[in-house]
């Protein structure tokens, strides 16, 4: 408990320092550069590089109240666990493995960063110990090291070509840079779980809701959408254009999945990895600003999304499944006003802070002439956004109240939880229009016709319609004829078993086949079995023929003699 007050405290006093920073970095126009050089040593040039602007700062401020928030909320919702210290180190590690990542622009000092929240994320999926928590733990360690290898592989190349690792002092000129911001990209689509990795995501739901409120608003998942945000002014064409249609497709296929899926976690992370195809596919069409708006937006309103989550989870006996729920706008009140308010947040709604986000966004990339397929496919996913959040809302809310006969559901004894959750709603509510008077120095002037103007709003609409007719009318469930179309969209395409279960399967029989076979097998029969029995043999065949015959025994010794009489 002191910890979590401790650490609360101290990043509560930061953030507010990092947001009046990053204003006085805004109006002054100001970058802070600082290096530290090492070694130079044969021509490698070993320094260290921190940049601080007003973008830095921002994010810094944001991740860092957004932590003080959690770490309150921890005190409550992990009271009683045997390791709360070891928990809380963990917290800070990772919020400061992502503050490196963020101010650095070196890649070894990225490196320290990306590693930082890759081993720190493993150690907070897996623990609660179980083999799901273990499965789930090991299948986020070693996507997100795809990521890792990429780096290192960038880094052996700067390290080869350039002699430096601070990629943005080379990056923009013709010095063979574009291998490495390619291994960036793939180092940035793993972390940020785009297609074809997307399948670690939900699956790092097996960690407490704090972790899963920290990673899925500010932290590990986001790294990859900032740093692609760096990269942005040096990307190809070509680049581009597979980051959209891949950010694109993630964006569908997660908006998709969320409709059918039953567990309350999963359901927002897979709005997480639809708001970051949303971030990735605006970042691609030339709105890196944008991107970042969306960024700190959508940290806000999904942080406060985890926290109501975990507190009705918390008070239903650590039930996840939205079926058993039911009827908690009457027990839960304050807990379900928070969660709706940032529900609509999420979908848009007007003048909340992901409306002046996300309606910039989508008007755009209206105004973008990129084909019809970009147009309809990011609509659809809009709409889809609003589907699944009202059939959360639906499912939890109102309906029937299916928990068990005999509980306790009361949140006047959840003061931490609470303040926690309040110290966030105002921002969810008023930092949209708080950021774009405050931070973004461009106007956007963007002309549309009517129709295009009202398509968000339509969809918007549309999406609310379907979600009532999912949930209300129970169309999709009435007939078990489309189960394995179900099965097919709730299982995210078919990725975890096309990244899990279809890669290592065959691995593992081959692995068992080379143990069965060969280590147990040939390799046995000629190697240190077979040849202690056939030495064994010779010498039991030998000493008896040696006995019988002395010639053969002198003889035999004598050339033994001379052999050794040789080596000398």
């Amino acid at each position: 408990m002191f910890y979590c007050s401790v650490f609360s405290s101290m990043f509560m006093i930061l953030s507010v320092s990092m947001f009046i920073l990053s204003m006085i970095f805004t109006y002054l126009d100001m970058i802070f550069f600082f290096e530290v050089n090492f070694i130079y040593l044969i021509s490698v040039n070993f320094d260290l590089v921190f940049y601080m602007d007003w973008m830095t700062c921002l994010f810094m401020s944001f991740v860092l109240y957004i932590s003080s928030m959690i770490f309150n909320y921890s005190k409550e919702y992990m009271d009683g666990d045997l390791y709360m210290k070891r928990f809380i180190f963990l917290m800070v590690m990772f919020v400061l493995s992502m503050m490196m990542m963020i101010i650095s622009l070196n890649l070894v000092a990225i490196l320290v960063g990306w590693d930082g929240l890759g081993l720190v994320s493993y150690a907070l999926v897996i623990y609660y110990q179980n083999v799901k928590s273990f499965n789930a733990g090991m299948l986020t360690a070693l996507s997100n090291r795809i990521g890792d290898a990429a780096i290192l592989v960038g880094i052996a190349m700067m390290g080869s070509s350039i002699g430096s690792w601070n990629f943005m002092f080379y990056i923009l000129g013709d010095s063979g840079m574009g291998e490495v911001s390619l291994l960036l990209v793939l180092a940035a689509i793993t972390k940020s779980a785009q297609i074809p990795f997307s399948s670690w995501l939900p699956a790092a739901m097996a960690a407490p809701t704090p972790v899963s409120s920290l990673v899925h608003s500010s932290t590990l998942v986001t790294a990859g959408v900032y740093l692609l945000i760096r990269l942005n002014d040096v990307l190809s064409a070509t680049v581009l254009n597979f980051l959209l249609y891949s950010s694109l497709f993630t964006m569908f296929m997660a908006g998709l999945s969320a409709n059918f899926e039953f567990d309350l976690k999963k359901i927002i992370a897979l709005s997480t990895l639809s708001q970051l195809g949303l971030m990735i596919s605006i970042l691609c069409l030339g709105g890196s600003e944008l991107a970042f708006f969306h960024l700190l937006t959508h940290a806000l309103f999904k942080a406060l999304l985890f926290m109501c989550a975990g507190a009705i989870i918390h008070n239903l006996g650590d039930t996840q499944d939205i079926r058993c729920m039911g009827g908690q706008i009457n027990f839960l009140p304050f807990t379900c006003m928070m969660m709706s308010v940032s529900n609509l947040a999420l979908c848009g709604l007007p003048f909340m802070a992901g409306f002046y986000s996300k309606d910039l966004i989508a008007e755009f990339l209206s105004m973008s002439i990129y084909g019809w397929v970009v147009y309809i496919i990011f609509y659809l996913s809009i709409g889809l956004t609003a589907a699944y959040s009202l059939r959360l809302s639906y499912f939890i809310f109102f309906g029937d109240y299916n928990v068990f006969s005999l509980s306790m559901l009361s949140e006047k004894n959840n003061l931490s939880m609470n303040l926690s959750m309040g110290g966030l709603i105002f921002f969810v509510i008023s930092m949209g229009s708080i950021f774009s008077w405050l931070f973004l120095k461009n106007p956007f002037f963007i002309f549309l016709p009517v129709s295009m103007k009202l398509m968000t709003l339509v969809m918007i609409l549309l999406g609310g319609v379907l979600g009532f007719e999912s949930t209300v009318l129970n169309y999709y469930y009435a007939s078990f004829k489309s189960y394995y179309s179900i099965f097919f969209v709730v299982g995210m395409w078919n990725l975890p078993i096309l990244s899990t279960l279809g890669v290592t399967k065959p691995f593992l029989f081959l692995g068992k086949d080379f143990y069965k076979n060969s280590d147990h097998g040939w390799l046995e029969y000629y190697g240190k079995t077979g040849l202690s029995k056939m030495l064994l043999w010779a010498s039991l065949n030998i000493q008896i023929f040696s006995i019988n015959h002395i010639k053969i025994y002198m003889s035999l010794f004598l050339f033994f003699l001379s052999m050794i009489f040789l080596i000398i």
